[in-house]
C-alpha cells in the first residue's frame, strides 16, 4: 500500500480514536507529507469517503469477521475500511491492487498474522459483491446501510420529518462538497474576482442561493491563493451567507456576534456594514479568538474587536446595547455532515439533549442585549428540531416582547418557509442543513 494509503489510515486513526476533526488534521497531515498534488486527493478522497460510509463499511466487514470484529487492532481495522471503500466506491484503483496494497502495508506494520486476516476477508468481499448485508424487509436497516447513518439519527430524522424527507435528508448529507467562497466588495466587485479567479486557473460557477457565493469547481486549494490571502474572498458555505444578510443590517448599527469563532459570519456582518458602526465578536474559546482576528486584517475590517466570553453568562454593561445581535449558538452540527462525516459516530442522542440548555441560556442571554426595536437571528447548522423550532418556540413562550419577522432568501427547492416565519435548508449539492430565525423586540 502506498505511502497515500498509511497517510489516510493514520488521519483515521485521529478522527475516529482521538476525537480530532477531520478537516483540521486532514489538513496538518498533508501539509507534512511530500505526497503529491494527485496522491493528496486521493488521501482527502479516501478518508472523507471512509468516514462518511463507515456504518456500512463495518456492516460489510462484520459479515466476514463474524467473531472478534470489536476486537481487531485498530490500525489492522482501519486498513480494512478504507479498502472496502476503495473497492465499493471508487474506480480509480483496481481492487487486487487494492488487496495487495492493503496487505503489504498490515505487513509492515502489524504482523504476517494479520496481513493474512486482511488478505481473507478483503479477497472473500471481493467473491460476494452482490451479497446483501441487512434485512430488505426492514426499512430502517435499508437507510442505514444505504446511506451509512446510525440507526439513532435514522430514527431521528423519520420520527421529526417523515420516512420520505429523511430519506432525502440522509441522500443530501451525503453529497461531496464543492468549495465556496463569499466575494469581499470591500475591495472588488464580483465581477473583479470572478474574472481573477479564472485568470487563476479556476473553473467555477455562479453561487447557488447567494448573490455572494462563486462556486470552485476545479483548482488548486484556495487558502493559497493570492485573492484569498489578500482578503477579497472567505471560503464559506452558501447556508452561512445567507444568515447576515437575514439580520436587516444599516450602516453605523452597534452589532453583538456572540458565538463568532472562526469568523465567518462576523467578517460577513462588518462587510455588509461596510466598515461602519461596532463589531463585537465574542467567543468563549480564547485561543479561537486569533482565527477571527486573523480573518479581519486579512479582509481589512476596522470597525471589529474580538473578546472571550461565555455567552450563557450575563453580561450587565450589554443590557438593550445593540441594534442587532447574531447568536449562531453551538449545537449538534447534524447539517454539516456533508463537510464533517464524523459527526454520524461522534454526536449521540444524548450529546444532542443535553446542549439545548446551552442555546437557552444564550438565547435568553442575548434577548436582554438587544434594543427595542432591534433584531435578534438565531441560527444553527444542525436539523434537530428540538434544537430549531422547539428552542425558537420556547423563546417566545418565555419572551413575549419578541416576535418572528419572516425572512425570504428566494424560491429554492431546499430551502423551507415555515408558516411561523422560521427557514429550514435542507442539505443538498450546493448547501449545507441549516436553520435561522429573525426575531424584532418590540
Amino acid at each position: 500500500m502506498s505511502n497515500s494509503r498509511l497517510v489516510a489510515v493514520t488521519i483515521i486513526e485521529k478522527v475516529l480514536n482521538e476525537n480530532a476533526y477531520s478537516n483540521i488534521v486532514l489538513g496538518l497531515e498533508l501539509n507534512k507529507s511530500e505526497l503529491s498534488d494527485k496522491d493528496k486527493a486521493l488521501v482527502t478522497e479516501i478518508v472523507y469517503g471512509t468516514l462518511k460510509y463507515k456504518y456500512t463499511i463495518d456492516k460489510i466487514l462484520q459479515h466476514f469477521v463474524k467473531n472478534g470484529f470489536d476486537k481487531l487492532e485498530s490500525f489492522v481495522l482501519n486498513i480494512l475500511r478504507i479498502s472496502v471503500y476503495q473497492i465499493r466506491y471508487l474506480d480509480k484503483v483496481p481492487s487486487f491492487a487494492t488487496v495487495n496494497e492493503a496487505v503489504n502495508l498490515t505487513k509492515k506494520k502489524s504482523n504476517i498474522g494479520a496481513s493474512k486476516l486482511v488478505n481473507g476477508v478483503l479477497r472473500s468481499y471481493l467473491r460476494e459483491t452482490g451479497e446483501k448485508y441487512y434485512n430488505e424487509e426492514n426499512d430502517i436497516e435499508r437507510l442505514c446501510f444505504e446511506y451509512s447513518f446510525t440507526k439513532a439519527l435514522v430514527k431521528l430524522f423519520i420520527k421529526q420529518y417523515g420516512p420520505q424527507k429523511a430519506e432525502e435528508i440522509l441522500k443530501g448529507l451525503n453529497y461531496k462538497p464543492d468549495v465556496t467562497v463569499r466575494v469581499n466588495t470591500l475591495k472588488l466587485t464580483y465581477k473583479e474576482i470572478w474574472e481573477k479567479l479564472i485568470e487563476n486557473g479556476y473553473n467555477i460557477e455562479e453561487g447557488y442561493a447567494s448573490s455572494e457565493a462563486i462556486r470552485i469547481i476545479k483548482g488548486k486549494n484556495i487558502e493559497n491563493n493570492i485573492l484569498f490571502n489578500e482578503g477579497n474572498i472567505t471560503v464559506q458555505d452558501e447556508s452561512a451567507m445567507l444568515t447576515a444578510p437575514s439580520m436587516d443590517l444599516k450602516p453605523n448599527m452597534k452589532v453583538l456576534d456572540l458565538c463568532s469563532a472562526p469568523g465567518g459570519k462576523t467578517t460577513h456582518i462588518a462587510e455588509i456594514m461596510k466598515n461602519t458602526g461596532i463589531v463585537l465578536a465574542f467567543d468563549i474559546h480564547k485561543n479561537k479568538l486569533s482565527l477571527i482576528e486573523e480573518n479581519i486584517k486579512r479582509i481589512g475590517i476596522t470597525n471589529t474587536t474580538c473578546e472571550a466570553q461565555d455567552a450563557t453568562e450575563y453580561v450587565p454593561d450589554l443590557f438593550e446595547y445593540a441594534d442587532r445581535v447574531l447568536i449562531d449558538v453551538p449545537c449538534s452540527g447534524l447539517g454539516i455532515i456533508r463537510k464533517k462525516p464524523e459527526i454520524k459516530w461522534s454526536k449521540n442522542i444524548k450529546d444532542i439533549n443535553n446542549i439545548i440548555d446551552i442555546q437557552r441560556r444564550i438565547m435568553d442571554n442575548a434577548s436582554k442585549y438587544v434594543k427595542k426595536g432591534g433584531v435578534l437571528v438565531y441560527s444553527t447548522c444542525t436539523l434537530n428540531k428540538d434544537e430549531n423550532e422547539g428552542n425558537i418556540e420556547w423563546f417566545l413562550e418565555s419572551h413575549c416582547e419578541f416576535k418572528i419577522e419572516p425572512v425570504f432568501f428566494g424560491e429554492f427547492d431546499n430551502i423551507k418557509y415555515n408558516d411561523k416565519g422560521y427557514v429550514t435548508i435542507y442539505p443538498n449539492e450546493y448547501m449545507d442543513g441549516f436553520f435561522i430565525t429573525k426575531l424584532i423586540k418590540s
